[in-house]
């Protein structure tokens, strides 16, 4: 059932009337009985690889409890241990805590891997050995890669003590399923979204209209501008016939339909939230503003950047491991080199891992150490770029700082190239045409109308781009355009709502020619 599917709109529209029909203590359970029904709507057979996650995530999380309990319960009725008799007491608890969690741990990853990667290695050990293996006919299930994580991230919180276990086996596989996050995120943490996830809500006019409208967005994003530009995507980086400048419009042309794909999604799930009191953390903040390949990543896909800041590079920072490899590196190295060599490798495990969640390919393993690779680099040349600030006091003039944008724009652009060729050769060979095939005139002789898209095509891009540019603007200099529209007379606000339903149904690229698809991160 895709977000962009009229089933999905009837669904919604039920579930949103059943929402604030029924009293307020069964709104969370009819939310359960709606997100099942949206998975087993996909396949009946996606429901057994969730409950299983759900199932395991909750008997681990109470035993972990249970143990953290144990431990409490014992030390304040041993109050005369010794320092060490505490010491020993407790390394025995997290030894069995740890056990706990990696039997977890290891059945979840372990049913994502699989079912995932499993052809993945097959190819790559034929490539290797020459052998012909056929590949394994795998069930992998929509959004097993944000559930699973979320699920595991909650799991890692009550083994941290940071988060108190849910003791109901319902709410939490509410929390594992909600629907509107359960196809591409974003990837919630337990203490944020059942705050509003399990709390009653009355109907609100200004909350129900504000997710209305968000919604309403992300599908203007959707199948007004991504999809639109999707025929023109695919023509581009078929195979490696447009070669030179057209790769520099295939960066620019992906640039665009990604973010208005994956953000009008995001706006889709948030929105649905939005109306029924529900708060989700936000998952883009103004990306294609950075100013670096740094700061690109801190505003793009938030959730997922976060969530490997905090169960992979931190832990892996700090693990015996690398702390052993940080004192060696530190006496051979010189603490100059020496306290640079755990937080690289960490951060080369990150990047390795976010390559390979993206995708079940080498394009997306080199894409992931590409990125790393940049911002080592950028992070290495930091003194000189401070020496030349100095030197050229450029720092906050409007020219210098649009350079830095267009510059970070076109630099994770190349790099996201990776997800469009077939292979990692093909798409060295066509970022290296840039420089050696580049020929300026493919933008102004008419060659870009022969990729799908007419002169109409192009106008309605043209100005539904600008419209997201201005909106975003607006955000960068004053804040949220929706809080300035409710202000106004509410003919202003709902004029727009209506504008952008009109925009959406009559530009939507949709009928005859197109065929709206699954958003690109329903993939990963």
């Amino acid at each position: 059932m895709l977000f962009t599917s009229y089933a999905f709109v009837g669904f919604l529209a039920l579930t949103l009337t059943a929402y604030y029909l029924v009293p307020g203590r069964w709104q969370w359970p009819l939310l359960l009985a709606a997100s099942y029904g949206f998975y087993w709507a996909a396949s009946p057979w996606y429901l057994l690889f969730i409950l299983v996650t759900t199932a395991s995530a909750y008997g681990v999380s109470l035993k972990l409890a249970d143990l953290s309990g144990e431990q409490r319960a014992y030390l304040a009725a041993h109050k005369d241990l010794t320092r060490e008799e505490k010491r020993a007491y407790r390394a025995g608890i997290k030894k069995r805590k740890w056990a706990w969690l990696l039997a977890c741990l290891f059945l979840n990853i372990g049913i994502l891997s699989v079912s995932k990667y499993t052809n993945f290695v097959i190819r790559s050990f034929n490539a290797l050995t020459g052998r012909g293996l056929g590949p394994v006919d795998m069930i992998v299930p929509m959004g097993i890669s944000f559930y699973t994580f979320q699920t595991v991230g909650y799991v890692i919180d009550v083994y941290r003590d940071r988060q108190p276990v849910q003791r109901d086996f319902f709410k939490l596989a509410l929390f594992v399923s909600f629907f509107p996050q359960l196809v591409q995120g974003p990837i919630s943490r337990y203490g944020q979204l059942s705050q509003t996830l399990f709390t009653p809500h009355k109907f609100a006019e200004k909350a129900f209209s504000f997710g209305l409208m968000r919604i309403l967005w992300g599908y203007f994003k959707k199948v007004v501008l991504a999809d639109r530009l999707l025929p023109a995507v695919t023509a581009l980086t078929g195979d490696g016939t447009y070669a030179g400048a057209y790769v520099l419009a295939a960066m620019l042309l992906y640039a665009f339909e990604l973010y208005c794909d994956f953000t009008g999604g995001i706006d889709i799930a948030i929105g649905v939230g939005e109306a029924m009191g529900i708060r989700m953390p936000e998952n883009f903040d103004l990306p294609y503003f950075s100013k670096n390949i740094t700061e690109y990543w801190k505003r793009w896909h938030i959730t997922m950047g976060t969530w490997f800041t905090d169960y992979i590079f931190y832990p892996v920072s700090v693990c015996r491991p690398m702390l052993r490899l940080s004192k060696w590196s530190r006496e051979h190295l010189g603490q100059a080199v020496g306290k640079r060599v755990t937080v690289y490798l960490a951060s080369f495990i990150v990047w390795l891992t976010t390559g390979i969640w993206h995708g079940a390919a080498w394009n997306f393993v080199v894409w992931g150490l590409a990125n790393w690779a940049v911002i080592m680099v950028s992070q290495e040349l930091a003194p000189l770029y401070e020496r030349f600030h100095r030197r050229f006091a450029l720092r906050g003039k409007a020219p210098y700082e649009a350079f830095q944008v267009v510059r970070t724009v076109l630099l994770v652009s190349a790099i996201r190239m990776f997800d469009c060729y077939r292979d990692v050769p093909l798409t060295f060979a066509m970022l290296k045409s840039l420089f050696t095939r580049f020929d300026p005139r493919v933008f102004t002789d008419g060659s870009l109308l022969g990729l799908g898209l007419d002169g109409a095509d192009w106008l309605v891009l043209t100005l539904g781009l600008a419209v997201v540019l201005a909106v975003s603007l607006y955000k960068l200099k004053r804040g949220g355009i929706r809080e300035a529209l409710y202000e106004k007379p509410p003919a202003v606000f709902y004029g727009a709502m209506g504008a952008l339903l009109v925009c959406t149904v009559v530009f939507g690229a949709y009928g005859a020619g197109y065929d709206v698809t699954r958003f690109i991160y329903d993939r990963f």
